[in-house]
Parts: C-alpha cells; sequence; structure tokens
C-alpha cells in the first residue's frame, strides 16, 4: 500500500466520522455547548445565565417520554452574550 493510499483511506475514514456543519444562524445549542461558548461550567449556565430574564428562551422539543431537555437558538445566545460587551 503506498503513502497516497493510505492517506485516502485515513480521509475518507475520517470523513464517515465527522459530522457536517450546521450554521449558527439555525443551531440549536445545549446547555454543555452553551457552557464551553461561555467558558463557563454547565451549573454556572443552568443556575446563573439561563434564568435571566434576557437569556433566549428555551426551545423544548416533544418526546415520548414527556422529559424535554432545554435547547437554544446558537445565533441568539451568541447575540445575548455579546450584548455584555464593555462600550468605551
Amino acid at each position: 500500500m503506498t503513502d497516497t493510499t493510505l492517506i485516502e483511506r485515513l480521509a475518507e475514514a475520517v470523513a464517515q466520522h465527522i459530522r457536517p456543519a450546521i450554521p449558527l444562524s439555525v443551531d440549536l445549542w445545549d446547555i454543555a455547548t452553551i457552557a464551553a461558548y461561555l467558558k463557563r461550567s454547565p451549573q454556572q449556565v443552568r443556575e446563573r445565565m439561563a434564568c435571566l430574564p434576557g437569556f433566549p428562551k428555551a426551545i423544548r422539543l416533544p418526546t415520548t417520554n414527556g422529559r424535554t431537555h432545554p435547547l437554544y437558538n446558537a445565533a441568539e445566545v451568541i447575540k445575548w452574550a455579546q450584548g455584555y460587551q464593555e462600550k468605551h
């Protein structure tokens, strides 16, 4: 097997495990993703930020067992965070 063939096979294998990027304008983030973006712990986001009046409203998709986990529009979260930028 040549180096080129090996590289092509590796590239194909990696491509099968990578999800396509979802545009931020339509992506939905969970608390863990928001926490990573804000460089905070999920607990801080859940208990101190997501409950703030100006924080984007949760999207709760229906499930058969009735348990829903909140999701948030990524673009709205980014806009909310950028709203706290200092102005001089």
